[in-house]
């Protein structure tokens, strides 16, 4: 009960907090509002209507501009990147709000002006009040649309807590091995193994989860070790220092005990029920890869994944919806043979690539995503792109060889 006063107490602060800091800038946004069509009355003077009506509208994109950014980073607490849906769910709003705000507006002028009320004083009031009536449903829909940044995440006096009820019915035949990678994640690391561990406990006894820990300079080998001391299910490979994705994938491979192994990356937000989908899959195919299509990332990211994306099948005829979503499903077998070389991002491209040159197959499923408890997105660094690229015409120039040579070989 504690608990739960403390958690509905953290939820009213929070929205009082956002309601009075939206009211602020909504004051400002009014001002600005104000300002640009006072200013383009006193310009060009007039009592046309239509005329009124285009000096509201800019005056509103005016102040649209800068209701979107105070909002976003003070109101709301949204301090990650902007992004493409984040801006087209905010011109819809303000669309909404606009349509909303325009016929009261048409409505209030023509009635003061029919009443001979056209000073400037009466165009103001008609604004003030067409504004009061769209700014309520304006700050709910921000709040629970565009800039839910708590949306599934845990407040300060939160606990989790996963039912029975939560968690599908599944009957998992074969037995599983989940490796999960991790660096830098003590915010949510415990969350993510005690759902994985609940979940999987519903469906099979017959599992292990690997955490790899590839270098983490915070506490997570730490939590880590903890859990594993307290839980059967879990074990742990830790690197002292960061030896890179495919280190870290080959290193959870080669001590996977299980007939089946899911890669999954603990940030990578994942819902480990999606498992539900691909245990069906997986007795007809070698192996089940997960897709998303909406991945919590900036628009420079989202553009960066699709360049990715068209690359590798431009250059390696891999195609697939998302080469780098952390979230397959492999049989075990395959990995007992393969070990991967490369070490960065061009890992993923490697194991589907060598997957489907060794005669194995695959399906692909969508799969859906979690808010994560604290997770803020990552930018990605220009560095990081310019070695990634060098990786990619490396790995494309020796694989050539490779094939060039086993072709060779059979004559």
């Amino acid at each position: 009960m504690e608990i739960t006063t403390q958690t509905a107490r953290s939820r009213i602060r929070q929205l009082f907090g956002q309601l009075s800091r939206f009211s602020l800038v909504g004051f400002l946004n009014t001002a600005i509002d104000l300002l640009a069509f006072n200013l383009l009355l006193w310009l060009l003077p007039t009592q046309d209507t239509q005329l009124l009506l285009l000096y509201n509208l800019l005056a509103q994109c005016v102040a649209a501009l800068n209701s979107f950014a105070i909002n976003k980073f003070w109101t709301f607490g949204d301090k990650n990147p902007i992004s493409r849906q984040q801006v087209m769910r905010f011109i819809t709003v303000v669309t909404l709000c606009f349509f909303c705000n325009l016929p009261l507006n048409w409505f209030l002028t023509n009635l003061f002006i029919a009443s001979s009320l056209s000073s400037p004083l009466w165009m103001n009031v008609a604004k003030i009040s067409s504004i009061a009536g769209t700014a309520v449903l304006s700050f709910l829909i921000m709040r629970a649309w565009i800039f839910a940044t708590n949306k599934g995440y845990l407040l300060p006096g939160d606990t989790l807590t996963v039912t029975a009820e939560d968690v599908p019915t599944v009957t998992a035949s074969r037995s599983l091995s989940v490796v999960l990678l991790v660096y830098n994640e003590e915010i949510t690391i415990e969350h993510t193994i005690s759902t994985i561990i609940h979940t999987l406990s519903a469906w099979t006894n017959d599992f292990e989860v690997i955490v790899v820990n590839d270098g983490s300079e915070d506490s997570t080998e730490k939590i880590v070790g903890q859990l594993t001391r307290q839980n059967s299910y879990v074990r742990m490979i830790s690197h002292q220092v960061k030896r890179g994705y495919g280190a870290a994938l080959n290193a959870g491979s080669e001590v996977a005990t299980k007939e089946l192994l899911l890669f999954i990356g603990a940030d990578s937000r994942f819902d480990i029920c999606n498992l539900v989908d691909f245990f069906p899959l997986i007795e007809d195919y070698d192996a089940v890869l997960g897709y998303s299509h909406s991945r919590y990332t900036s628009w420079v990211g989202t553009l960066n994944g699709w360049t990715w994306k068209q690359l590798v099948r431009f250059m390696f005829g891999i195609k697939v919806h998302d080469v780098n979503c952390m979230f397959k499903l492999f049989r075990t077998d395959f990995f007992q043979t393969h070990h991967l070389e490369t070490r960065g991002a061009m890992a993923n491209v490697e194991m589907i690539y060598r997957f489907a040159r060794a005669g194995f197959t695959y399906t692909e499923v969508s799969v859906r995503q979690l808010s994560l408890p604290g997770k803020k997105v990552r930018n990605i660094k220009i560095a990081t792109m310019f070695a990634t690229l060098r990786e990619l015409f490396f790995c494309a120039g020796k694989w050539y060889r490779e094939e060039q040579t086993s072709s060779m070989d059979l004559f």
